[in-house]
């Protein structure tokens, strides 16, 4: 490889693992354990450390889907050069940046998914429609659908007549049966990625679907039994324990759909050039998203935590529910999404059920909002006219 293309790899390559760790500082480093630091059940330099190491386990785990999307699924015809590489994440990085130094949670998906974009159209690249309506459907109902569950859950949690021995066992049986069928990779045949209900079956000799779903509903009582025996047995500290279990599931969801975001451009020009595999980029990403999280990402969880909203326990668990259950669903279909509008847009519409005005800054409420549509058409414009200007000069 000549020595001017190899630098541009490096460079490249360098451009990816910034865009890990300012992921790790901002989104997927502040998001998951905002709730539980805002409800005093963590530590903010605590929740730090543990949001890392789940994170680095869910890039490596869940980060091909998302990465396959923004890698090769956004522009049709073209593959980008290092030095578009270069641009769209020199482009998405730094409008992060602008967000943590603001305190601002920018939506990492939206900048990253612009700029690409944009740089792949500048290139002569054909737009990819369905795949647009895919993401643009799932960016514009995860604020209604996160904030109605959140809200709902919410509402029901602190009622006389719902005693918290039911209800959070219930939720926690939930979230088991779709960890359950959560896909993993080389969990499936042939190395192939695969659900925990698919795997065991296999393990012990049955096909079909039945034996999978068997093993799925018996996690999820599993579960929900051994959190009805902890909140009869210690109510606050069993809140306390599946609040941090939940921003736990929710760090290593965001491990594995923001990864994707700073590896992705990366995938076909590493493919081209017959270098790294998938499984160590997504590797590198991963540390570079616990680095970005151990040394830059308390500021964010700190903002998250006191200024969104004051949640208790109770309306935090409300909050990581349906993250946990939009991230998976965007991991699945390859959707990359911002972690921000998930965890922010259920922190409202938790703090929302408590009624009154006091629970949630409108304004915070309105800049943010402002912010996340900003840094879309501000990334697209940017990574068009900057490989515009590039091709030109």
């Amino acid at each position: 490889m000549e020595p001017s293309l190899l630098a541009l790899f490096l460079v490249a390559g360098l451009a990816s693992l910034f865009m890990a760790w300012v992921i790790g500082a901002g989104s997927s480093g502040a998001t998951p354990f905002a709730p539980a630091v805002g409800a005093n059940a963590i530590s903010t330099m605590r929740a730090a450390f543990v949001v890392g190491l789940f994170g680095l386990a869910g890039a490596v785990t869940q980060g091909g889907n998302v990465s396959e999307a923004v890698g090769r699924g956004l522009v049709g015809g073209v593959s980008l050069p290092a030095t578009g590489v270069i641009v769209a994440l020199g482009i998405g990085a730094t409008l992060m940046a602008v967000g943590i130094y603001t305190g601002y949670p920018i939506a990492t998906a939206f900048t990253v998914t612009g700029a690409v974009i944009g740089v792949g159209l500048a290139l002569g690249g054909t737009p990819v429609w369905a795949k647009y309506q895919q993401i643009g459907t799932v960016w514009v109902l995860t604020p209604f659908v996160g904030g109605g569950i959140a809200y709902g859950i919410a509402s029901v949690l602190p009622r006389e007549d719902v005693p918290e021995w039911a209800s959070v066992p219930v939720l926690a049986g939930v979230v088991g049966l779709v960890l359950a069928n959560v896909r993993f990779a080389s969990l499936g045949p042939g190395g192939a990625p695969g659900s925990l209900a698919r795997f065991g079956a296999r393990s012990v000799g049955f096909g079909g679907w039945v034996a999978p779903l068997a093993l799925s509903l018996g996690l999820a009582v599993v579960v929900a039994a051994v959190v009805h025996a902890d909140v009869r047995h210690d109510e606050s500290g069993a809140l306390t324990r599946v609040l941090l279990t939940l921003g736990s599931l929710v760090a290593f969801s965001a491990g594995g759909s923001q990864v994707g975001l700073a590896v992705g451009p990366l995938l076909p020009l590493l493919d081209d050039a017959g270098m790294l595999s998938p499984v160590v980029v997504l590797a590198g990403g991963g540390v570079g998203i616990l680095v970005g999280s151990w040394t830059g990402a308390p500021r964010m969880i700190k903002s998250l935590a006191q200024d969104y909203s004051s949640l208790g326990p109770r309306r935090s668990i409300a909050a990581l529910v349906p993250s946990f259950l939009i991230a998976q669903v965007a991991v699945l279909f390859g959707v990359p999404v911002s972690f921000n509008e998930i965890v922010v847009s259920a922190i409202i519409g938790s703090g929302a059920a408590v009624g009154g005005g006091g629970a949630v800054s409108a304004r915070k409420i309105f800049v943010t909002v402002g912010a996340w549509a900003g840094s879309f058409v501000l990334a697209f414009a940017a990574g068009y006219g900057s490989m515009t200007a590039l091709a030109m000069a």
